[in-house]
């Protein structure tokens, strides 16, 4: 609602920074109450999975109702629907969601329990880094010369000191056998580690797939918004048949041939579009483009969720899933940041008088999908590597 009634930019990035905290409450909450509440075996496997193809889902359904919106009665309402969405969902939420049987006597003790137990500075470390990295990435994304600048070399130093100085407190809080925000314990299980290299590269992808294929079809083609964010509903459609299929299939095939299978298809993706024609009908190679993004991200995130629920004991649960979306979304970050960088950057050095005509921007965006393919081919790889020993997920435990 408020970034409906918005007047300034500040405004609106300010109030979808406090979007994201509340995604970044969401998802280990939603993990935890699946691990506790739901039995292992196929019930298990589809929460997860109905979580995992949730976020795309969303992503991909707000692509194709903002371009419906913006072409039709403006920006704003788009918000308005949005939070009238969540209005409803809150409510069903309390009447839905299990209750915390764990009885805290007052709103005090809680607070005590806060202070004592989260990491303030170990959070006050990896926002720094994070946030100072993304800003830079965004200035670069405008104007690659921003490089030059004192501002931007200053935060750059300040991210580069900031992410090794988190790792080495990650270290003496758990020496001091204090509460530590992202134990370096946690990345010694090399299944989870590659699942976070895998699901941040396959999140950017996804996005950054359906971002700049609505580009394509918009600045390149000349379709409208509306007809762009049709194009890419069967990216949506296949997302959410994955991801159901996942849930009822996980248990049947082995991790790696099923992430590898997966991966692979997510591949060809890009490729199509790296080597599509500018007047190419959307049915010759766009539309199976559209159709192949989601597979493996869709898979990965629930595979990534068993695995959590299977390699880490309840109490670390949460936090393994908490970690797991933060790669998530910094691989959007990273990902759309990077891709923008490229683009921006061949198509200022095109041959072409006009950088805005159609095929001075295809340039750019030809090199952004030949990135993206790159990227899924370094996650084949890690899957190869990290998964080889991995079994069968999802099974009931007797």
């Amino acid at each position: 609602m408020a970034c409906g009634l918005s007047r300034t930019g500040g405004q609106i990035i300010a109030f979808r920074a406090l979007q994201g905290i509340t995604f970044a409450f969401i998802t280990p909450s939603s993990i935890a109450i699946i691990s506790n509440n739901v039995e292992e075996g196929k019930p298990r496997n589809m929460g997860f999975a109905c979580m995992g193809f949730s976020q795309p889902l969303g992503f991909l359904s707000g692509l194709v109702l903002g371009g419906v919106f913006t072409d039709n009665v403006g920006w704003r309402p788009a918000f308005y629907l949005a939070a009238g969405a969540s209005a409803v969902l809150f409510l069903i939420a309390i009447w839905a969601l299990p209750k915390d049987e764990r009885n805290h006597s007052s709103v005090s003790s809680v607070l005590r329990r806060l202070v004592a137990e989260i990491d303030c500075f170990g959070v006050f470390l990896a926002s720094t880094g994070l946030a100072t990295l993304s800003y830079c990435l965004a200035t670069l994304s405008a104007d690659i010369k921003n490089i030059r600048d004192v501002p931007t070399i200053v935060l750059l130093v300040i991210a580069g000191c900031s992410i090794p100085s988190f790792v080495l407190w990650m270290h003496y809080r758990v020496k001091i056998k204090k509460t530590a925000l992202i134990p370096n314990s946690l990345w010694r299980s090399h299944v989870f580690t590659s699942c976070c290299i895998m699901v941040l590269l396959t999140n950017a992808l996804t996005n950054c797939m359906e971002l700049y294929s609505s580009l394509f079809f918009q600045q390149v083609q000349g379709s409208s918004a509306t007809t762009a964010s049709l194009q890419v509903v069967p990216s949506l459609v296949a997302g959410a048949l994955t991801s159901i299929c996942t849930g009822l299939l996980v248990h049947r095939m082995p991790v790696l041939w099923m992430l590898l299978i997966s991966s692979s298809m997510s591949t060809v993706a890009p490729l199509l579009m790296a080597l599509i024609k500018v007047n190419e009908l959307y049915w010759k190679n766009a539309f199976f483009a559209q159709i192949l993004t989601p597979i493996s991200c869709d898979i990965l995130f629930t595979v990534g969720l068993l695995i959590i629920s299977d390699v880490f004991p309840k109490h670390t649960q949460a936090l393994g899933g908490a970690v797991f979306n933060t790669c998530a979304q910094l691989g959007t970050a990273i990902g759309l940041s990077v891709t923008q960088v490229i683009a921006s950057s061949v198509t200022s050095k095109s041959s072409h008088a006009d950088k805005s005509s159609p095929p001075a921007l295809m340039e750019g965006y030809r090199v952004s999908f030949w990135t993206m393919f790159g990227w899924m081919m370094f996650v084949c790889l890690v899957c190869l590597v990290g998964m080889r020993r991995v079994g069968v997920l999802g099974v009931k435990r007797d």
